[in-house]
């Protein structure tokens, strides 16, 4: 028995940049280690696993990193969404719902552009003082040192959102020369952390960079679900609602952004790179 499986690079328009994601459409959900096992073989930032529903054009979907499955994922939800018209599991002008831990999930196309409803999640201001706690998770002023120290940054404004935290610096330039200690972030009990400032070229709204150690991902090519946390930032301190992000990766990626209420509209277009069967029979 073998299943189909792709490999597309998400928030690109050529082969071998943007983010790469596996995607793996099933009949039924097998169970949980197989699925983890496959994302392990893979080694990619995510695996998408996807199951039709008994209603047309809606899929149950789950995302799983070589060490763990997570809660929300944007680049393997355009993979998967461009996977599906792809193979004709879609027309190309439907909406597809994606039943995920995140609620319902909706994706359209228009061209060659996927455009991904997520919700937002736009960051507060940590108060270092009382210990803030999110989502179980402490980050006090001890945290605070020892995240700008792994980050190699003097001085930044630190916020959380519901999944990480986000370090603003001053200039495009401290990011881009950034060169984490990957294993002290890992020891901040963080799902991510988010690197962003101001600015950019061709028009670009704002850079970024992402580092999730916890996940098994040292840095994340293209991070949608980050620009759910950075579209109201920076909406919010640029005056504007419609932006574009570019995640300074070494593979790099654009994300274009619109911020609709308490809704994060992130469009982006996707490139398959190659197809292939898993041998392996779902247990």
């Amino acid at each position: 028995m073998s299943i189909p499986i792709w490999q597309v690079d998400a928030f690109a328009d050529r082969l071998f940049t943007g983010n790469p994601a596996a995607v793996c459409v099933l009949d039924r959900y097998p169970s949980d280690e197989w699925m983890q096992n496959v994302a392990a073989e893979m080694n990619l930032a995510e695996t998408s696993f996807v199951v039709p529903t008994d209603e047309a054009g809606s899929f149950h979907l789950r995302w799983f990193t070589p060490a763990t499955e997570v809660d929300l994922c944007g680049h393997a939800t355009l993979a998967a969404a461009h996977t599906l018209i792809e193979q004709a599991r879609v027309e190309a002008w439907e909406l597809i719902r994606f039943q995920t831990r995140s609620g319902e999930l909706t994706c359209t196309q228009a061209d060659s552009r996927i455009t991904l409803d997520f919700p937002a999640t736009p960051p507060t201001v940590v108060d270092l003082v009382k210990d803030p706690d999110f989502g179980g998770r402490i980050f006090n002023k001890i945290h605070y040192d020892k995240l700008l120290d792994a980050l190699g940054i003097g001085d930044a404004t630190v916020l959380r959102s519901k999944y990480d935290l986000l370090v603003v610096v001053e200039d495009a330039s401290i990011l881009k020369s950034l060169r984490p200690n990957f294993n002290a972030i890992a020891d901040i009990n963080t799902r991510g952390v988010m690197v962003s400032a101001a600015g950019g070229s061709n028009g670009t709204d704002f850079v970024s960079r992402f580092f999730a150690p916890q996940c098994g991902i040292n840095e994340d090519p293209v991070t949608g679900s980050a620009h759910c946390c950075l579209a109201p930032y920076w909406a919010d301190r640029l005056g504007k609602t419609s932006l574009v992000g570019y995640q300074a990766s070494s593979r790099g990626g654009t994300v274009a952004c619109e911020v609709v209420g308490d809704r994060a509209h992130l469009t982006g277009t996707a490139v398959t790179v190659l197809e292939g069967r898993l041998l392996s029979k779902p247990s």
